[in-house]
């Protein structure tokens, strides 16, 4: 939906847990879709950013803020996978069309303004019908006696052991860039990503995932895993 299609793009992708976040579900498919289409399209992706958050939230999305203000900078156009990357919210959609800030999203890439806001509205009230459908199960759950707060329980426990587990492969290297004095999260991350060591989503590293890392690391030291 671009008056003239700039070279350059600016990725963002989003995925609505933690759990897809530190794993990559959803991660890969939003990447590939977008590099083959800017591989298609012709230009250059001058930056990626990606969030962990809810299609819902949209009060807090720093990393948005962030890849807009350098489309902004740069008149670069955003790119994305799917709309919903972005939020099913048509207020949402609304408040970015009158950015200024050119945006596609490839699976729609022709829509247009009207388009894009019908898109929107339908995605919000399918949101707003899977929530009433879960809502709706738990309480059916409940009704037959299960504990919904020990499975979450459960899940959240192996989720951080699955976590930690991930964390642990990276010991030997983070050992070694230790052994030379590099101990603080930016000297690392920059460090892990001259020499291409992939981050657990297959991404490079930045600030918060190698934050979570050694954290994870110092953890498991304590703990003499």
């Amino acid at each position: 939906m671009t008056k003239q299609q700039s070279r350059h793009w600016v990725c963002y992708y989003r995925v609505s847990t933690q759990r897809q976040g530190e794993s990559g579900l959803g991660l890969a498919a939003q990447r590939t879709a977008v590099e083959e289409f800017v591989q298609a399209r012709g230009g250059a992706i001058v930056a990626t950013f990606m969030e962990t958050e809810s299609g819902k939230k949209i009060s807090n999305r720093p990393q948005l803020q962030a890849a807009l203000a350098l489309c902004r900078r740069t008149r670069a156009t955003l790119i994305i996978a799917k709309l919903d990357r972005l939020a099913r919210n048509v207020h949402f959609i609304s408040g970015l069309l009158e950015t200024g800030v050119e945006f596609l999203a490839v699976n729609q890439p022709t829509k247009d303004r009207f388009m894009l806001h019908l898109h929107a509205a339908f995605a919000e009230e399918e949101a707003r019908r899977i929530s009433i459908r879960t809502k709706e199960a738990l309480a059916a759950a409940k009704r037959r006696g299960v504990d919904i707060g020990a499975t979450g329980r459960v899940l959240a426990a192996r989720h951080k052991a699955n976590a930690l587990q991930r964390a642990k492969s990276y010991a030997p290297i983070v050992t070694e860039l230790r052994r030379v004095g590099i101990n603080q999260v930016r000297e690392t991350r920059d460090e892990l990503n001259r020499r291409g060591v992939l981050s657990p989503d297959g991404a490079r590293w930045h600030l918060p995932s190698t934050h979570k890392m050694l954290k994870r690391l110092d953890l498991l030291a304590r703990l003499a895993i």
